[in-house]
């Protein structure tokens, strides 16, 4: 079996089992939480104010809260066999219809943070390993602890605060046009691009210490001719794998810049659900998440495949 197809292989069973732990999770996180689910259901269909004792035995009797946990998690099982997610609790809308169009604006938040991460972090990598101890290396290593310790939904606050606030420049929450998505994708861009930096910066000094870095040189190629053929694609391969290990960091920020920014997306869906109790939207939402980080983790390894051939 090659390389790929055994990556492929592996990934798409990670996929099964990710699906079938977050969604047993979930469940269970959700049976735990305290309160009556039926009224929290109700409030979401009808309002806090019109909600009373009989409408809660409405829900609960037409969605059979009181049955056994065991059916209840069998049968989203079963709808999961049959690639379906379920009903909304409180909609009453199929879940794969309310998650398609929301993870249209996550994926655009995700793809504009992936776009501003590599446009930030690389030049600054390559500047900071070309020129180590020097200013700009300082700075670099100063930002990436600093804005790595900052948690996502501050960052974002001290961000609406500065630039839609004191300056008026951006608006802070909605999704009508693009610069409403320029504070959420900066807010989570950030931190990864100051990581980004480093470890570029980490994965090119080893480089241009080795032996084919000098040999380059020697043979009279221009620095930025060595830098481009031997410098980036040998370093591309660990900053690959963070980027791997970043996706969990991303996943996460998604769920909290939505919720800060009140964007629409997987992840505000998910935290809207969790206050309505829509057990299926949540297991739904959790799922996407997780099998989007799968699919970003198999980018991630088919594109190391491809720059290392010791790989394959």
């Amino acid at each position: 079996m090659k390389a790929w197809q055994h990556t492929l292989l592996q990934r798409a069973l990670q996929a099964l089992l990710v699906g079938l732990v977050v969604g047993t999770i979930t469940f269970f996180a959700m049976r735990a939480l305290p309160g009556d689910a039926a009224f929290r259901i109700a409030a979401a269909r009808y309002g806090y104010d019109l909600v009373d004792a009989a409408a809660a035995a409405s829900v609960r009797a037409e969605l059979g809260l009181d049955t056994h946990w065991l059916p209840a998690l069998g049968a989203w099982l079963a709808d999961l066999a049959r690639g379906e997610l379920g009903r909304s609790l409180v909609s009453g809308e199929p879940v794969w219809h309310e998650l398609a169009h929301e993870f249209g604006h996550t994926l655009a938040l995700s793809a504009t943070t992936l776009v501003l991460v590599l446009l930030l972090g690389t030049p600054l990598g390559v500047a900071a390993a070309l020129r180590p101890g020097g200013w700009l290396d300082r700075g670099t290593l100063a930002a990436a602890v600093a804005l790595r310790a900052l948690p996502p939904f501050l960052l974002g606050l001290l961000l609406i605060v500065l630039f839609s606030v004191q300056m008026a420049a951006l608006p802070a929450a909605g999704d009508g046009n693009g610069a409403q998505l320029v504070l959420p994708a900066v807010t989570l861009a950030l931190p990864l691009a100051a990581m980004l930096a480093r470890v570029l910066r980490e994965s090119l000094r080893g480089v241009t210490a080795s032996a084919y870095w000098a040999f380059a040189l020697g043979k009279g190629l221009p620095p930025r001719v060595v830098l481009w053929r031997h410098g980036l694609r040998n370093a591309a391969v660990p900053v690959l794998a963070w980027f791997g290990m970043q996706a969990v960091v991303l996943v996460e920020g998604v769920v909290i810049v939505e919720t800060v920014f009140a964007r629409p997306g997987v992840g505000h869906a998910m935290v809207h659900a969790v206050f309505g109790r829509d057990v299926p939207v949540i297991q739904g939402a959790a799922l996407v998440l997780g099998l989007a980080f799968v699919l970003f983790n198999t980018a991630v390894d088919l594109a190391c495949l491809a720059l290392d051939p010791r790989r394959r």
